[in-house]
């Protein structure tokens, strides 16, 4: 088994990294070298990692080169690196979910998508920062395009890992935008299925209602691949030839005024490439799911964080503090009614949902934030993780400053292959190919 010569293997998407490994014309080894190199070369500038494993990951990769060389393959993934965000657990490296000592651990077993990962033969590289308990409290990671500016949050280091080259793929969480926002900000694809597709088991929570297991990749595929085995079921892209895309003006209406002109650039070339674009209202529910989600968010971090707050109180971040803080004071009715009425938006979106193939919108209402002190606005992500439908992110551009623009699509519940093929489609349109200077 050899690597291809001439070939940066840092380059190579996950999918061809695969083909390469079962085929020999590609070692594990050779790969996860590659990496851990271009990781002491370019992680001190971006901090994407947290704890990187590196005699882990090179004993795996020895093993699984050998099970290669027999034609054992294990699966989908075999011999192809992940970072994991750390709020999930894996067996022998530490939980810290960004958070201060009183919080860590070192688990014995894997979050069952990590498990599946591994059972598929994806390499765990390691973990990557995540803001303290995958809410607002930023990481350290900076944005590899500009190291000025937020790469997103909650699921930070796994898009600057990703976008950085740094790892092929990695898995995140989104409970409001903690997927897709991080991807568009870094120029790559995030990928969130329907609730509860992919399990959270062994995932620390921020608000189980809302929580979802995510993926990152720099193509549809790549990304689809990953979630795929995270999911345990098969996901197939198909080919489209005319899609129906659905476009709600409210929503774009809230971007500024460069990401709407990406979003109406798009639509233009979406319509010229024979999709078609039909203008759809929101329901009326819609008016009132922020506000509900939010009280939801509230209710479901403090019932998990109570505990560890009574004891730990200043050694929480001042945002996942005060969201506690508020929903341990919030009524019990009030956050009965928040749900209902957020599953009352699911319920009256899906009809317009199902009548298309995807809806567009931005991913965001603007490009990446200068700062890291804040995460930037996860408003446009946060309507479909509340419905708990399948959403992906994808990069569209680059605006005056050299930073990623992007679009999101989003389908009714369990359509997660009718929304990949669809973005795929969207992505060869698109032909989306610039990369940071990292």
């Amino acid at each position: 088994m050899h690597s291809a010569v001439a070939v940066d293997l840092t380059t190579l998407s996950a999918a061809d990294a695969a083909a390469r490994i079962r085929d020999g014309r590609l070692s594990p080894v050779a790969l996860v070298e590659a990496l851990i190199a271009r990781i002491k070369t370019v992680d001190a500038r971006i901090d994407a990692w947290v704890h990187l494993d590196e005699a882990g990951a090179r004993a795996a990769a020895a093993a699984l080169e050998a099970e290669a060389r027999r034609g054992a393959i294990r699966g989908a993934l075999h011999g192809v690196p992940v970072g994991i965000k750390d709020i999930f657990h894996v067996s022998g490296m530490p939980t810290r979910a960004g958070s201060r000592p009183f919080a860590h651990s070192m688990p014995a077993a894997d979050a069952t998508s990590v498990a599946r990962l591994r059972a598929a033969g994806a390499i765990v590289l390691g973990k990557t920062h995540t803001t303290e308990f995958a809410f607002r409290d930023p990481a350290p990671t900076r944005n590899p395009w500009n190291r000025e500016h937020t790469p997103g949050g909650s699921s930070s280091g796994s898009a600057a890992a990703v976008a950085s080259r740094l790892v092929p793929l990695a898995l995140g969480s989104q409970t409001v935008g903690s997927v897709l926002r991080p991807a568009a900000y870094c120029g790559i694809v995030g990928l969130k299925p329907t609730h509860g597709l992919v399990p959270v088991d062994g995932v620390i929570p921020l608000a189980w209602s809302l929580d979802h297991v995510g993926s990152f990749g720099r193509s549809v595929e790549d990304a689809a691949l990953a979630l795929a085995v995270a999911a345990g079921r098969s996901l197939p892209i198909e080919p489209v030839r005319a899609p129906r895309l659905a476009l709600a003006p409210e929503l774009v209406q809230r971007a500024d005024a460069a990401v709407a002109a990406q979003i109406n650039a798009a639509v233009s070339a979406f319509a010229r490439a024979g999709a078609t674009i039909t203008d759809v209202k929101l329901p009326a529910s819609f008016a009132e799911l922020h506000e509900a989600g939010q009280r939801v968010l509230e209710a479901e971090a403090a019932a998990y964080h109570e505990p560890a707050l009574g004891k730990h109180r200043d050694d929480f971040g001042a945002s996942i503090r005060g969201l506690a803080e508020t929903g341990l004071r919030q009524p019990a009715p009030v956050y009965v009614r928040a749900n209902r009425l957020r599953l009352r938006f699911r319920d009256d979106v899906m009809p317009t949902l199902a009548e298309c193939d995807a809806l567009i919108s931005p991913t965001a209402p603007a490009t990446a934030p200068r700062g890291l002190g804040w995460t930037g606005d996860a408003s446009l992500c946060a309507p479909w993780s509340s419905a708990g439908t399948p959403s992906i992110s994808l990069p569209s551009g680059v605006d005056a400053a050299g930073l990623p623009h992007a679009i999101q699509l989003v389908g009714a519940a369990h359509t997660e292959s009718r929304l990949l093929s669809v973005a795929a489609w969207c992505e060869r349109i698109l032909a989306f190919s610039a990369t940071p200077a990292c």
